[in-house]
């Protein structure tokens, strides 16, 4: 390729670099109510589409080959051969109950790689069918990204099985081109990437959203720590860490570090904080960490961007076990309860509305504001909690239970890792993000929380009701459905699977057609900033049974107030005077 023709391609790339968000939850076995591993994901993104991936596994003809896409405009990158047979994956979470998510954390911008062949979510979907246990996945997106290049920013990957939940942060070593006289062409002489992965202990829980977490880290000694160059070792018991061999070395030659080896932080050195990834990123692990572990306060000023030293913990031990329900009400903070509330600031208006559309930062008179970024977003494509469950066979331990659009109005709705097929509703490729379809769920949940955001806080209540109806409905099902599953499966494996199509595909389709049903009733309620009254669903009429009884909701006092601060005398209401 001609050398300049390649540099205009680098900066084109590296200016088309999609601002993504995500926020990601790892709870392990010992932390959990039911002693599954969990991991939670919000795909942020402003042009992705929520859908339900299906990734068939078993044997593959020779030949066969996984075309890696850049996630942020789906250009072709490599096209990866497989192995002979792959495990089946539903979303991210595959048949041996391995389990993915990520956030971005950006990093150094120099070490973006656009001679890459592979970006993250590449690595998540190659990882997913080929690795029986969070072990191989890290062993895996290391020897891929090294093989053929990484293409992304940096990145935070959440990583469990049945047994362990790992976090691994990764970044690609940038584009060092050098000349081969042999091809007459150019090269990356820094192919690859640079990570580490630490274990979470058991018991703990960590999160991740948009900034490396990853600070310093034990060295290889053969009992807790090994280095890429020691994937013999891979699953000795005391593992602890795992990383790249040269993550130290080649900071130093980059110039970003030149102190001890012992002294080290991956998240200093290569996503080094500020402002900004406080204020947006680390205030949303600090939100849901300050609901279940003591002493979060001390942290506060920490996650608000005023006090960047006291960096809070990679994990902390809650006061009590987490349960599936706790995960998705933590996808539904927008810091509540604390001075930063979103619905409680003007930008929120008089509906107590908790999202701000983007741009986030804006200047004024030379200064630069901002407004607040919680984990629920207008912008989720999807997302999901998984479940990976140690005394269940690999098709029914592991449920992801998967939502679209906005995690504050959505529905999680169990999947299981052994369905053969998505629901209509939210299969690959029905519809997308420029191409509306009616009954798909995407956007189903899209009109009804636009719907909602004209006056958030009166129809937010009818909206939980229906959410709540469902979510308790099928926490209800799971364990029956895990029971008759079992039954099946100790006879006919491929009949249990059957059996977890229907439930999760019967499921799926059922919350879509009770979203649209929710959909009519908002409209009908809602209509014109009125209030039809209606009682458990019915809504009430006159005493001749033909119009219905409308209520106008009141402006709240305090937003009365501001426009007469704003306005003065303008909209002053002027009384005749009397003879």
């Amino acid at each position: 390729m001609n050398r300049n023709v390649f540099l205009t391609a680098i900066l084109f790339q590296l200016l088309a670099l999609p601002v993504l968000a995500c926020t990601s939850y790892l709870v392990t076995p010992g932390a959990s109510a039911d002693g599954s591993s969990m991991i939670s994901y919000a795909a942020d993104s402003h042009i992705r589409y929520g859908e339900l991936y299906i990734f068939e596994g078993g044997p593959k003809a020779p030949g066969s080959y996984f075309q890696a896409y850049y996630r942020g405009s789906h250009k072709p990158l490599a096209k990866i051969p497989l192995p002979e047979s792959t495990y089946h994956v539903v979303g991210y979470i595959n048949e041996k109950q391995v389990a993915i998510g990520e956030s971005t954390f950006g990093g150094h911008r120099e070490l973006f790689d656009t001679t890459g062949g592979v970006d993250y979510t590449g690595l998540m979907q190659l990882a997913l069918m080929q690795a029986p246990t969070a072990r191989d996945a890290i062993r895996i997106i290391g020897e891929l990204a090294d093989e053929y290049g990484y293409y992304s920013l940096g990145e935070s990957f959440s990583i469990a099985d049945p047994h362990e939940v790992w976090i691994m942060e990764i970044i690609g070593k940038g584009t060092n081109l050098q000349y081969d006289p042999a091809t007459g062409d150019y090269y990356n002489a820094d192919k690859g990437a640079v990570w580490v992965a630490k274990r979470i202990p058991d018991g703990y829980i960590s999160a991740h959203a948009n900034h490396a977490r990853i600070m310093t880290f034990p060295l290889a000694d053969g009992r807790q720590s090994i280095t890429n160059q020691q994937f013999d070792k891979l699953h000795e018991p005391g593992i602890r860490v795992i990383y790249s061999h040269d993550v130290i070395d080649f900071a130093r030659r980059k110039g970003y570090y030149d102190g001890d080896d012992v002294r080290f932080s991956f998240s200093d050195v290569y996503a080094p904080i500020d402002f900004g990834a406080a204020r947006f990123c680390e205030a949303r692990v600090w939100s849901m960490f300050k609901e279940v572990a003591p002493g979060m306060d001390q942290y506060m000023d920490y996650a608000m961007g005023f006090d960047l030293k006291n960096r809070m913990p990679l994990y902390v031990k809650p006061d009590r076990k987490l349960s599936v329900e706790d995960l998705i009400n933590f996808k539904r903070d927008y810091l509540q309860g604390t001075d930063f509330d979103l619905s409680h600031d003007i930008g929120a208006g008089p509906w107590g509305k908790p999202y701000r559309w983007r741009p986030l930062t804006w200047e004024i008179d030379g200064k630069t504001y901002f407004h607040e970024r919680s984990t629920a977003t207008q912008q989720t494509a999807f997302s999901f909690i998984t479940q990976s469950r140690r005394e269940f066979p690999g098709p029914i331990g592991g449920i992801i239970w998967f939502g679209v659009d906005d995690t504050n109005t959505s529905v999680y709705v169990p999947m299981y890792a052994g369905m053969r097929k998505a629901p209509d509703t939210f299969r690959e490729g029905y519809g997308s993000i420029i191409e509306y379809k009616e009954d798909a769920a995407f956007w189903v949940f899209n009109k009804v929380a636009h719907f909602a955001y004209l006056r958030y806080s009166l129809k937010l209540p009818d909206i939980q009701k229906v959410q709540s109806e469902l979510e308790s409905r099928f926490m209800k099902f799971v364990p029956a459905t895990d029971k008759a599953a079992l039954e099946l499966y100790n006879k006919d494996p491929e009949l249990a699977r059957d059996f977890l199509t229907d439930f999760s595909v019967s499921m799926g389709n059922y919350t879509v057609e009770r979203w649209q049903e929710l959909f009519r009733f908002l409209m009908v309620k809602y209509i014109d900033g009125n209030i039809k009254k209606e009682e458990e669903g019915e809504f009430l009429t006159n005493q001749w049974g033909k119009y219905p009884i409308v209520v106008h909701p009141e402006y709240p006092e305090w937003w009365l107030r501001t426009i007469v601060e704003l306005t003065g005398d303008k909209f002053l209401y002027i009384e005749e005077e009397q003879d």
